[in-house]
């Protein structure tokens, strides 16, 4: 039992309020409306997960070292462009984009040197990579054995959730039916070596920085969470034991009362949706999601007043009952976070958590007439997509025919129109604004990085066993035309130090490029 709590004129607090003792929707019990756990955060906390990555290994693992000393709780991290789709940084694909929107790894080299000083054992570790995940967490693996790391407590996330990158963000590299191949060969391998570890984060976070509303974003990313468990079950895996090890990743924006009704129906949806898949154990129906406050929410005008967009939002993530949070730099419509503001978001973290006071008891909006009410219909509208989708076969027909694609355009369209006509207001946008002062602390990568990372490729290739690579990487193309599981064989490649080009390169040989 968690420590009695009062408010600061002495009244007790209790750990959950009620309306009836026979009311259904109790928090830690099926449907999960009010939340994952009987105490909440009356019993732990969420995890305070702050994404960083950039440049180089070294210069990103000075940044962890940084924000782990400011009382971060988990990693998150974040790979550049030629990383997410599988070019090492010496590829002419890669020019100009080394080490720019995250960290460029190469190879297992620098993942040593990205984690240098961490024990990967001791902390939990997001990872957001989509198309080349299954290489960035053999490289993690590797180093996790080299460090004498226990696999089976090793615990973190990758992303993995490749449906979103063809509906919204675009870093895919193979076609949808091989890529889903991929991610069932994470699901079966990581059930047996790594049980402690999230397999698959579904997003709706990038479904909403594409433009859709919020029930868009609950509606799809459900859709793609049916389709990865259909998949699962196709290849004979147990839901209740593969479903526990699925979590998802929303946004969250401006308007604080649907924010907390989407994440409270999502739970709700998603438990319903499991179960009707066939799952028996309550964990299996659990909704666990990550949020991140809205990146696209964020104005280069006046920067500052992102300060209180954020913490807006992050409290609203927090009342709706997630279990990590990463809140934005104030200054990353304009590049990526300086130092100071990577610190004032995680401090806003830290205020709503240690003086706000909405952490004393579980789900303190519930029973609210409006949320109750705006739960519901976030939840009913949701359904109608969902219905469509499945009418259509489901989420992989419905992006290969542009449903998903074109309802997220023209909600962006309109949600446009409304800032350019002022009938949605802004602030220091289309209202209260100013004339900019010049904003001097921007943070800029430096270009050489792609040299840097090049010299380390050629003296890799120097030192590393050649024929050893070789013989691994045709071992992966053989697996690749039949249906043997891919994770170890691309373990052992990254371990022979084989590059991230060159294992994408092979699979592109047997796939092909979407």
């Amino acid at each position: 039992m968690s420590e009695r709590r009062y408010t600061t004129s002495g009244i007790e607090i209790k750990n959950v309020y009620s309306d009836a003792p026979e009311n259904k929707e109790q928090p830690g019990s099926f449907p999960f409306t009010r939340g994952i756990q009987k105490d909440m955060y009356r019993g732990r906390l969420w995890t305070m997960r702050q994404y960083a990555g950039f440049s180089t290994a070294e210069e990103s693992n000075k940044r962890y070292h940084y924000l782990l000393a400011q009382g971060t709780m988990g990693l998150s991290v974040a790979f550049d462009l030629p990383t997410q789709i599988g070019y090492d940084s010496d590829d002419e694909m890669a020019e100009g984009e080394v080490g720019k929107v995250g960290v460029a790894i190469d190879s297992l080299k620098d993942m040593e040197i990205l984690f240098e000083g961490i024990e990967l054992q001791k902390i939990t570790t997001s990872m957001t990579i989509n198309a080349t995940a299954s290489i960035l967490l053999a490289m993690y693996i590797a180093l996790a054995k080299k460090q004498g790391a226990d696999l089976t407590q090793l615990s973190g996330t990758i992303q993995n959730d490749i449906l979103k990158e063809y509906a919204a963000r675009g870093t895919y590299i193979y076609p949808p039916k091989p890529s889903m191949r991929i991610i069932t060969d994470i699901f079966e391998y990581c059930s047996k070596a790594l049980p402690k570890w999230n397999t698959i984060s579904i997003s709706g976070y990038h479904i909403r920085e594409a433009g859709s509303t919020a029930v868009q974003e609950l509606a799809f990313t459900l859709a793609n969470g049916k389709a990865y468990l259909n998949a699962a079950l196709q290849k004979g895996l147990d839901i209740n034991v593969f479903a526990k090890r699925l979590s998802f990743f929303f946004n969250c924006h401006n308007n604080f009362f649907e924010e907390i009704a989407k994440f409270r129906a999502a739970r709700r949806m998603w438990a319903k949706i499991v179960k009707d898949l066939g799952a028996t154990d309550e964990k299996a129906m659990m909704l666990r999601f990550h949020t991140q406050t809205g990146g696209s929410t964020l104005t280069a005008q006046q920067p500052l007043n992102n300060v209180i967009r954020v913490s807006n939002q992050a409290l609203a993530a927090v009342l709706g009952g997630t279990q990590s949070l990463h809140t934005n730099g104030y200054d990353e419509a304009l590049s990526l976070p300086t130092e100071a503001a990577a610190k004032i978001a995680l401090r806003t973290q830290q205020v709503i958590a240690f003086e706000s006071g909405v952490t004393d008891t579980v789900d303190p909006l519930a029973g609210s007439y409006f949320v109750e009410t705006l739960t519901n219909e976030v939840e009913a509208a949701a359904y109608i997509y969902l219905d469509k989708i499945d009418a259509m076969g489901g989420s992989v027909n419905a992006i290969e025919n542009g449903y998903i694609q074109q309802e997220i355009a023209n909600a962006s369209y309109q949600y446009q129109k409304e800032i350019e006509s002022g009938e949605r207001i802004i602030v220091g946008v289309n209202k209260f604004t100013q004339k900019e002062e010049g904003f001097d602390e921007v943070f800029r990568v430096d270009e050489t990085i792609r040299s840097i990372q090049t010299a380390k490729l050629q003296q890799l290739r120097l030192e590393r066993n050649n024929a050893a690579v070789t013989s691994a990487l045709n071992a992966i193309k053989n697996a690749a035309k039949g249906t043997e599981n891919l994770m170890p064989l691309i373990l052992l490649a990254v371990e022979e130090y084989a590059t991230l080009g060159e294992i994408a390169n092979c699979l592109r040989e047997v796939f092909g490029e979407y």
